[in-house]
């Protein structure tokens, strides 16, 4: 065998090629779009960093860590205890009236009169009465000190028998007449005096005078126009002539929910704060807690009288007050149970109690803190946090205890 068959027996000999197959391909596609599904599902399904901004805890100053801490809020309106709608005591026309609102009248101060001519009228008939009965008072001491030497005559002549039994018994009996007759003439002097002096306080009564020192609020009654203590206000009858009230005796009602009115106690410290002045606290203390509760609001009210008085404080001022309770924790507290400032963004307040999110190995926890005052400055969380704790500020309606998140500038 020569070198060229043996060169030909060594030459491998290849199969044409042919064409690739339609299954192949589709399978492929499959699995590589199953990749891809698996993929967006991964995506979708697997939780997703929440963008956040964050805040620090900032502890307070030593000014304010110092200062009591309110412990509960609560609104409402600034009401006087000593308030009154002044009225004649009788029904009569008016014919003068003293006051306009606003001026300030002192106790037994003339702020109306009525038409006394009737009174005065009666006043001078119970006079003259009261004159007849003093005359007739005195006749009947005349005849009674007549009558005392001739009984007394009589009397010793019947006992020596000068005279008979029947005409001793005439002459007793002239005697207890006089005698009767004068009771009933001083009796009749003390009825004129009680008529007298009762038309003299019906003539008192047309002059309208202040019960106590105080602002006049309102005027109701003009010159002219009728007023009666009876009247039920229909018709043109007035039933007042004016309100007066003491500005020494305004003070706060609140509404305090029985759920933290275990927090309030009589004499507690307070901040009152006007809707009208937001920038001016008032102090303050509980004057007393009415022993009720109002069944339809679950609420007990609460007395809150001011240590100061000011004519900016006004009856009928919507007002918010904040109890207080004295700063007891000192420095060797734990920091936990510190006071610490947050920014109000970063707080979900509900009463005196709120939720936080704190942020800690890329992710938050969900948190309930107490809370204190609220301030320019910031909120006060009086308990749940420590200086320097993260906090995560942004939308709180995707924050959940255990969400991943991401920190934005």
């Amino acid at each position: 065998m020569d070198q060229a068959s043996l060169i030909d027996q060594l030459r491998l000999e290849r199969e044409p090629e042919r064409a690739p197959r339609r299954g192949v391909l589709w399978g492929g596609a499959s699995i590589g779009l199953a990749v891809l599904v698996a993929s967006a599902a991964t995506y979708v399904l697997l939780p997703r960093a929440v963008p956040i901004r964050v805040a620090v805890a900032e502890p307070l100053p030593a000014s304010a860590a110092a200062a009591p801490s309110s412990i509960l809020d609560a609104s409402g309106y600034v009401v006087a205890r000593r308030q009154a709608t002044v009225s004649a005591k009788i029904t009569g026309k008016v014919v003068t009236v003293g006051i306009e609102e606003g001026r300030r009248v002192e106790r037994g101060e003339v702020i109306a009169r009525l038409d006394d001519t009737n009174a005065r009228a009666a006043v001078v008939q119970a006079r003259a009465e009261l004159g007849q009965s003093k005359a007739n008072l005195l006749a009947a001491e005349v005849a009674f000190a007549n009558a005392i030497p001739l009984f007394e005559r009589n009397e010793q002549q019947f006992a020596h028998a000068v005279i008979s039994a029947q005409a001793f018994d005439t002459a007793k009996a002239s005697y207890d007449a006089a005698r009767t007759a004068l009771d009933v003439a001083a009796k009749a002097v003390e009825v004129a005096e009680a008529r007298l002096a009762l038309a003299e306080r019906n003539l008192d009564d047309t002059i309208v005078r202040a019960p106590f020192a105080g602002v006049v609020t309102v005027k109701a009654a003009q010159e002219g126009e009728m007023v009666s203590p009876m009247s039920a206000g229909g018709g043109f009858t007035r039933t007042g002539i004016g309100t007066i009230v003491d500005m020494s005796s305004l003070e706060v009602e609140v509404d305090v929910s029985e759920n933290f009115i275990n927090r309030v106690a009589a004499h507690q410290p307070a901040t009152v704060t006007l809707n009208a002045y937001p920038d001016w606290a008032i102090p303050a203390r509980v004057i007393a807690i009415v022993p009720t509760a109002d069944r339809a609001k679950a609420t007990v009210k609460v007395r809150v009288g001011l240590d100061v008085d000011d004519a900016r404080v006004l009856p009928e001022m919507g007002a918010r007050v904040a109890f207080l309770a004295a700063a007891e924790r000192g420095d060797s507290a734990p920091a936990a149970q510190r006071a610490v400032l947050v920014p109000k963004e970063s707080v979900q307040a509900d009463g005196d109690t709120g939720i936080v999110f704190v942020v800690a190995d890329g992710g938050v926890e969900r948190r309930t803190v107490r809370l204190g005052a609220e301030s320019a400055a910031g909120q006060i969380v009086l308990a749940g946090l420590a200086a320097g704790t993260r906090l995560a500020l942004g939308d709180f309606e995707l924050l959940a205890d255990g969400s991943k998140v991401r920190v934005e500038e």
